[in-house]
């Protein structure tokens, strides 16, 4: 697929001018004006348009075109959506663990509190 763009020198039209397939990954999902969202929609619009039924006849090339544009612009939103649901659950996990090292500090703290005087000066001897 990105092959064929490459050597096709795919360029999508924008409001903000023409771009290519590796610009695609610096554009936001959303957004008021350039989104990859925007881009999809006007290109599944375009596609929507060109639809014709023939049961005799090829599709002709520009839809062709068009289909693959739309798919790399679909392949480039799939590929981000993973990538940001990857770093929250990243996050999220992130969190997990902190809170179970504190957990684990309190349970220390707590085995600590339960030692007698005793226990705890032995402890701390061995340390030094």
């Amino acid at each position: 697929m990105f092959e064929e763009a490459t050597r096709l020198k795919l360029r999508f039209d924008t409001a903000n001018g023409q771009l290519s397939v590796e610009d695609l990954w610096d554009i936001p999902l959303t957004g008021r004006r350039l989104s990859l969202d925007n881009i999809a929609k006007d290109l599944h619009k375009q596609l929507k348009e060109q639809e014709e039924t023939s049961f005799v006849s090829k599709k002709p090339s520009k839809s062709a075109r068009l289909e693959l544009k739309f798919n790399i612009v679909k392949h480039v939103i799939d590929v981000k959506l993973a990538e940001r649901e990857a770093a929250e659950q990243r996050q999220v996990n992130e969190e997990r663990k902190r809170r179970i090292q504190e957990a684990i500090a309190n349970k220390e703290d707590e085995n600590l509190q339960g030692m007698s005087l005793d226990e705890l000066k032995k402890e701390l001897e061995q340390l030094q």
